[in-house]
């Protein structure tokens, strides 16, 4: 029952990989470095690609993946630094990275449920305060607080989420165990009493 999950978060990733190029293309002039931006983005759409195959099978969703994921996406991120110009940066432009930083997060939620969810935004969410070179002790007053907290709540929201769904995998197959159980008990029954009555 997590598969439709998972597919969302693919849909997820390649949809906000899209809005990143369009962003892109929109705000280039924000850009000192425009081919490099082209370059780690590319990157990032294989990473897309690489991600989205390796979770749609469930031995590969392990928690080293996992956590290369958040390297990954930190490490394009910070790119930000590298082909933004600073004022942009310092003035709430959107990042490379744009929505396509939640992918891991929305993963993390998937795979091990509100509290990993929620580390896994916090982690991306303080990585997004430092890019924009605000001091932790004076985020509470920065209007880029916003994104790291839309983090750490799509994180828990999925993450709970993911874990009704497992509890409801759960309770089908308990149900199915046991509805098969009785249907065999009353199969021996009827057998039994046949026999009997011959």
């Amino acid at each position: 029952m997590q598969a439709p999950l998972w597919r969302s978060v693919a849909v997820f990733r390649f949809a906000s990989l899209g809005y990143a190029s369009v962003l892109l293309v929109v705000d280039r002039a924000m850009y000192e470095h425009v081919p490099l931006a082209w370059a780690i983005l590319a990157g990032m759409a294989i990473w897309t690609v690489a991600t989205s195959i390796a979770y749609a099978t469930p031995a590969w969703r392990t928690r080293p993946l996992l956590a290369l994921d958040v390297v990954v996406t930190a490490a394009a991120l910070f790119s930000t630094d590298l082909v933004q110009k600073p004022l942009s940066i310092q003035h709430a432009v959107m990042p490379l990275t744009a929505t396509w930083i939640a992918g891991p997060v929305l993963a993390w939620a998937v795979a091990e449920g509100v509290w990993a969810g929620m580390a896994s935004g916090l982690v991306l969410g303080v990585c997004d305060l430092t890019l924009r070179h605000q001091p932790l002790t004076q985020a509470y007053r920065s209007p880029e607080l916003n994104g790291s907290v839309l983090l750490l709540l799509s994180g828990a929201v999925v993450g709970y989420v993911s874990t009704l769904t497992t509890t409801a995998e759960r309770a089908l197959q308990r149900a199915t165990e046991i509805e098969a159980a009785s249907r065999e008990r009353e199969r021996l029954a009827r057998g039994i009493h046949d026999s009997v009555l011959q």
